[in-house]
Formats: structure tokens, sequence, C-alpha cells
């Protein structure tokens, strides 16, 4: 059986709008999570984050963390030896908001310990919120496992 060229052009237009309609309905079943769920208030405390990122780098130093096995293992700066620190840790993975953790801790030696989970695999952003004293500091580091 011969195709002139006008079957020819049809059976293009045909498999062309299949494939358009293959990739929209694709598209439809991907999963987009917010950043955040309350985008606009979390901006307007955005400035107290930048206060405290400041006064993390002030007094410098830096994060260290090690994974030891089903652990991330978190150092802190060494100003933060020997005094009593309260705050949140926050593992943001940014594909998937059911992979995040977050974990309060309290530390003396300036050391804590967050569980990670089992199939943990990508890029992560560790966020530390940190009291000391009444004075608020914030830290970032990314993170691959």
């Amino acid at each position: 059986m011969k195709f002139n060229w006008g079957y020819k052009i049809l059976l293009v237009y045909g498999l062309f709008i299949l494939g358009i309609g293959f990739l929209v309905y694709k598209s439809n079943q991907q999963k987009f999570d917010l950043v955040q769920k309350d985008y606009y208030a979390d901006e307007l405390k955005f400035q107290k984050v930048i206060d405290a990122q400041k006064k993390a780098k002030e007094i410098g130093g830096e994060l260290i963390t090690v994974k030891q096995g089903g652990y991330l293992v978190v150092e802190l700066p060494t100003f933060f030896k020997n005094e009593k620190v309260k705050g949140t840790a926050h593992l943001y993975f940014a594909a998937d908001e059911n992979r995040d953790i977050v974990k309060k801790f309290e530390t003396e030696n300036g050391e804590f310990t967050i569980e990670l989970l089992t199939l943990m695999r990508g890029d992560y952003t560790l966020k530390l919120d940190i009291t000391e004293k009444g004075t608020a500091y914030y830290y970032e580091k990314k993170l691959i496992f």
C-alpha cells in the first residue's frame, strides 16, 4: 500500500497532536510544592533572618557537618562551645516538602545530631536558627547526600 504526500502530512500532524496530548497529560501529573505555605507572612519576618545572619558573620566561624551512618553530626562555630544554645535545625529539600526534617535542639558543647531518613538522596539546605543569651543567629549550608 502506497501513501501519497497528503496522507503522509496528515499522519505527521496526527502524531504531533498525539505527542502534545501525551506531554500535557504527563505535565498535569507532576506535583509542585510551594516553597512556603504562607509566603507573604514569612517575607515580612525575613528582616529578622537577615539581622541574625549578620550577627553570625560577625562572630566568625562556620558550621561543620559530618554524616555518620544514619545521623548528621553538626558542630557549631567555636563561639558556641561551653555556652547554652537552643535552636531549630531544618533540613530543607526544595523538590518535596515530605522529605524535610525539622528538629529542635539544645546543646552546651556546641554539637548535636539529626537522625536522617533512610533514603535521603539529593541536594538539601541545612537552615539553623540559634538563640544564645537572647541573641539570634542564623546559618545556612548546602548539603548533598
